[in-house]
């Protein structure tokens, strides 16, 4: 099996941590645009502002990370080769799935129509055209996506960056001190300072389970690190966490006990289920589920925001980021779950146009899924999810043939997807670790798994619920569950 893989249209990293963690629009597998102009005259205020505000304000708006604001003919007026420009040639707004497989409640790709429109208007010099054809603006929430949140976790402290040296990776504790179980519906993470938050991940941090069992001794607890560290495929260096150059590699993750995402020399390690909260990276929305759908946050919990931070030459910089969360106003009907399939024993050769890595996972229950995250770095070329089903079947769940690290979507299908239990997943990644990828770090190393972006990961996120496993009530009444 080969990916389906496609040339790059490759996206400036600063343009595109508009990545929060992202809406814009898209190249994919269409005829190239028709620039013909339409019969009818095309100004801003009839035909384009309402192509603007359904597809590209949701970043392209003061606060957020894109490099100008569409919300009005002032501002966009000035870009208007350039957006005909990215429009035409379909990197904008930015969608990086094959449309031959599957169908997305979040394709962000604009129709023929609207591209001939932009194209045509632009042509004809950008004409503003009647104030009463304007229709209303978008209404947000400022500084939110998800809407106004009914808490805001922010880092206790601000950070100060150094302006020099490697990336660093950051946690950050926030106590809750939550006397019951809450249901999150809603959360979104935000950078404090975009310039050097590449990406966040916000864990919850259970309180841990009461134990009668003696603590171990000083000396127990360091010859169980000195195991631990002995049988681990990572080490830290500094605030990073890398894989060993002498770490066994297993291209294909398949083979290995974990199916790829394992931590130990043999191959195995703990399930790859997260307590994740939110995330942000570049490209990325706030979370979204479904009603009746929530994350459940347990008394005593903390929440804890690993950040990864990437360093602007020369400049010492500082952070305060957060997370919103909106809470269920009733008992959800189901949990959602978060895991990662994908590999971290890989080693990709040296000048490398096309390494394939593989990572499996059997579901062991009857689930639906309701997104998938592709997640590479630079090398990061495209990735495929495909099933196989019990009864037999293939299927390919989701087609990424042309990876952007710069925009790092999460597509959401239609309707979430029923995957029987037994079915095997199969997430491919393709590297492209030669001198022809102008974001290479070094084509002339070997790369292994790791934190810091010079460094690679193959992870295919997926967020499910399980069938027939409703929320148990709390012992406090659902009323008291919210605000």
């Amino acid at each position: 099996m080969t990916l389906n893989r496609l040339r790059h249209p490759w996206i400036s990293p600063v343009s595109a941590v508009a990545l929060a963690l992202f809406a814009g629009l898209g190249w994919i597998a269409q005829s190239a645009a028709s620039t013909k102009p339409p019969v009818t005259p095309v100004t801003f205020n009839k035909d384009i502002a309402p192509i603007l505000f359904k597809s590209c304000t949701e970043c392209h708006r003061p606060g957020e990370a894109a490099p100008f604001s569409l919300m009005s003919y002032k501002d966009a007026r000035p870009w208007a080769k350039s957006i005909r420009e990215q429009v035409v040639s379909r990197q904008m707004p930015p969608w990086h799935a094959d449309p031959h497989v599957g169908a997305w409640a979040n394709d962000r790709r604009l129709s023929q129509t609207e591209i001939e429109k932009i194209a045509a208007w632009a042509d004809s010099g950008a004409p503003e055209g009647k104030a009463k054809d304007l229709p209303p603006a978008p209404q947000f929430v400022e500084g939110w996506r998800i809407g106004k949140p009914d808490l805001v976790l922010t880092m206790p402290n601000e950070f100060t960056l150094d302006a020099s040296g490697p990336d660093e990776y950051q946690n950050f504790e926030i106590p809750l001190n939550f006397t019951e179980d809450r249901y999150v519906l809603k959360a979104e993470a935000r950078p404090g300072n975009r310039k050097i938050v590449h990406h966040i991940i916000a864990y919850i941090v259970p309180p841990p389970p009461k134990s009668d069992r003696p603590k171990p001794s000083p000396e127990e607890l360091a010859k169980l690190r000195a195991e631990a560290e002995k049988e681990a495929i990572f080490y830290q260096e500094g605030f990073l966490q890398r894989v060993k150059t002498d770490a066994p590699i297993y291209d294909d993750g398949c083979v290995t006990k974990s199916g790829g995402i394992g931590f130990k020399r043999d191959g195995s390690g703990q399930e790859a289920v997260l307590t994740a909260l939110a995330g942000f990276a570049p490209g990325s929305s706030g979370d979204l589920f479904e009603t009746g759908i929530g994350i459940k946050v347990p008394a005593g919990s903390k929440i804890r925001l690993e950040v990864h931070y990437s360093k602007v030459a020369g400049a010492v910089e500082k952070d305060r980021s957060s997370v919103g969360v909106i809470f269920a106003k009733e008992l959800p009907k189901q949990l959602a779950v978060t895991r990662g399939i994908g590999n971290t024993y890989f080693q990709i050769p040296p000048g490398a146009a096309h390494h394939r890595v593989t990572g499996c996972w059997t579901a062991q229950e009857d689930i639906h899924l309701h997104s998938l995250t592709p997640h590479m770095h630079y090398r990061g070329a495209a990735m495929e999810y495909k099933v196989f089903y019990p009864d037999g079947r293939t299927e390919v769940l989701l087609n990424v043939p042309n990876y952007s690290f710069a925009w790092q979507t999460t597509y959401v299908p239609q309707r979430p997807l029923a995957i029987p239990k037994g079915t095997k997943f199969l997430v491919t990644g393709d590297f492209d670790n030669s001198a022809k990828n102008r974001f290479n770090p070094d084509p002339t190393k070997a790369v292994r798994f790791g934190q810091p972006t010079y460094d690679e990961m193959m992870i295919g996120f997926i967020n499910y619920t399980v069938d027939g496993q409703p929320v148990k009530p709390v012992t406090t009444a659902v009323s008291s569950i919210g605000h």
